[in-house]
């Protein structure tokens, strides 16, 4: 029996498999970076390892270290999570070899489905390895690893082999593996998966279908099971074509077939040999907890026979620390607040006043939503999501309530390219008018608690907030009667809350302030000073930093006194594992380069200068 396991992860997934240890009776140990040493995975565990390293977006893909970790911390089994090692056969043999339980499928198991070309081959599927202009649009994907890292959709030929680099690149920097391949891209295709787990006595288990088709850049937004819209023909064909990869290659524990579906018919992708980030849509549908049987299989216990029986529909959104609006640009900061009312699952790896960095993936938490139908569910969710408390950096969170109640979407007719059709829709700018007014007034009662009105007639008082980019001007005046401002009628105003009467409606605007941000229902404002500051000018066309982060390359040619043409990619940062293109503005010459490969950068840092052709 299984006492203490040793998680090879951090964040949400970390903290996940920690609860169900806890449940099932058994110690935790947590292993972290400098970064993450307050982490709340760190805090959550029984214990505690540091894993030493300078870089921290590196130190989980140290295996040795984290053996090491599990001995010292007296583990006797040792959970990857998703994502880092978890897909790393050497990984699971070290783990084996050091006399520890591996809590996932067989090393060979691992091995040969955690290449995408030797798991293509295994079904009977080749990879390109000539393209040409007919077999345009292809994907270009890492062959270790998953995520969206490493994945370019190439439309022209003389692009190839720029992305092919980057790929690599941003592979080898998440996986430690800068294989990458190439295969044909399907056009409005809608990805769909199976959820399977297998034991040592011969079962293997199907546990329904999964849509994942809402995604940025090839990364899951929006999750759903069972698959709305698949005949029961295909469903069981997809349970069928996963039960028999599971099967060819011996496989234990937990796992997801992915298959890329076009019409009726399934064409297979990939095989995850892992816990995925969306399985608590499966966990909710089928009543099963997948970590739990993940450990029970590692210790040797037969599965039913039989799955138990689905119920309901269950639906999951990730919350991300990015900006939808401004090229998906990751977030940092201080998140002060993080609350999501409702009957909804809440999974995270922070808590308030934790500081998003730069090292780490941007998802700050799953929300899921289960109920006996797929509209109930989705409505649901939205809600949630709507009345969601979230105070620190922008996140796509008015993203996903547009998206979950989209046309396409709730009819269930979404594909891959739904975000390629509706992100300038669903990113439009969208406040309450009435935000500004709230913010001033909750910032008035705040500093008059004593009396401020005056006996004689005066000016009003004038505030200045910025939200969505623009400035907004609010006056109010303090009288006798209290607050009081034009066109609305003041109910309440406290420093949390601000009831206006608007066109004979009340309404309730809830109010908090982090520095100079404030915060009223889900709109975010920043308080501006009565007589701004002169701007830091910058010359036309330079290039700013659109996020914190490191500088990987700089693009071949690239030098000062360059001539350059617009759109041509200049630089690449890595943010979050993930790269991000950096493009000449306009055409002109590059008068000067600030940025330098290896280089950190803050927001705003100066990159280079082009300066336009007259």
């Amino acid at each position: 029996m299984i006492s203490s396991v040793l998680v090879a992860n951090r964040g949400e997934i970390a903290c996940r498999i920690a609860r169900t240890c806890r449940d099932l009776g058994i110690a935790t140990v947590a292993v972290h970076s400098d970064a993450d040493a307050g982490a709340l995975h760190t805090r959550v565990a029984d214990t505690a390892v540091r894993l030493p390293g300078s870089a921290p977006a590196d130190t989980y893909l140290r295996g040795d270290l984290i053996v090491k970790a599990a001995l010292a911390a007296g583990a006797d089994a040792v959970h990857p999570g998703y994502g880092f090692l978890s897909e790393n056969a050497a990984f699971a043999r070290a783990v084996q070899d050091a006399g520890l339980v591996w809590i996932g499928p067989p090393p060979e198991a691992v091995e040969a489905m955690a290449s995408k070309t030797r798991a293509k081959r295994l079904m009977g599927v080749e990879p390109l390895t000539d393209v040409t202009e007919a077999d345009l649009p292809v994907l270009v994907k890492a062959a270790a690893g998953g995520g969206g890292r490493g994945m370019r959709v190439v439309r022209d030929l003389a692009g190839l082999d720029a992305e092919l680099a980057a790929a690599r690149a941003e592979a080898a920097s998440a996986f430690g593996d800068g294989e990458v391949f190439v295969e044909p891209y399907l056009e409005n295709g809608r990805h769909v998966e199976v959820q399977v787990l297998a034991d040592t006595h011969g079962t293997v288990w199907a546990l329904g279908t999964r849509d994942c088709s809402l995604q940025r850049r090839h990364q899951k937004v929006i999750e759903e099971s069972p698959a709305p819209g698949l005949t029961d023909a295909l469903t069981g064909e997809l349970h069928t074509l996963a039960v028999r990869a599971a099967r060819a290659v011996g496989y234990v524990g937990a796992g997801t077939v992915e298959f890329l579906v076009a019409g009726d018919r399934a064409h297979f992708l990939e095989m995850n040999t892992r816990l995925q980030v969306e399985h608590p849509v499966t966990e909710e549908v089928f009543g099963v907890d997948l970590v739990a049987q993940q450990i029970r299989v590692a210790e040797g216990h037969a599965l039913d026979p039989e799955p138990p029986a689905p119920r309901g529909h269950a639906v999951e959104a990730r919350l991300y620390a990015e900006d939808p609006a401004h090229d998906w640009a990751p977030q940092t900061g201080c998140l002060h607040r993080l609350a999501v009312p409702g009957a909804v699952r809440l999974d995270t790896g922070y808590t308030d006043g934790d500081d998003i960095g730069v090292h780490y993936d941007p998802m700050l938490a799953k929300v899921v939503a289960h109920a006996p139908t797929r509209a109930e569910a989705v409505r649901r969710l939205a809600a949630a999501l709507e009345r969601a408390v979230i105070h620190g950096p922008v996140t796509n969170r008015d993203l996903l309530v547009r998206s979950l109640r989209h046309e396409e979407f709730t009819q269930g007719r979404m594909d891959t390219g739904f975000y390629d059709r509706h992100l300038p829709a669903l990113t439009a700018p969208a406040a309450d008018p009435y935000a500004p007014l709230a913010a001033a007034l909750a910032d008035a009662h705040g500093r008059s608690r004593f009396g401020g009105w005056r006996n004689v007639p005066s000016q009003p008082q004038v505030k200045r907030y910025a939200m969505n980019g623009e400035e907004h001007e609010v006056r109010y005046r303090h009288t006798r009667s209290g607050l009081t401002a034009d066109g609305v009628t003041v109910v309440h105003a406290d420093t949390s809350l601000v009831i206006l009467e608007i066109d004979g409606v009340r309404r309730r605007y809830e109010v908090a302030r982090h520095g100079d941000r404030v915060y009223v229902g889900p709109t975010a404002l920043t308080a501006l000073p009565r007589f701004p500051a002169p701007e830091a000018g910058h010359a036309p066309g330079s290039l700013l930093a659109p996020m914190p982060g490191t500088v990987v390359r700089i693009a071949e040619g690239v030098t000062e006194g360059a001539t350059v043409e617009a759109g041509r990619p200049l630089l690449w940062l890595e943010a979050m594992k993930m790269q991000h293109k950096i493009t000449a503005p306009t055409a002109g010459t590059l008068t000067s380069l600030h940025a330098l490969p290896g280089q950190q950068v803050e927001l705003g840092a100066l990159l280079a200068v082009v300066e336009e052709t007259p």
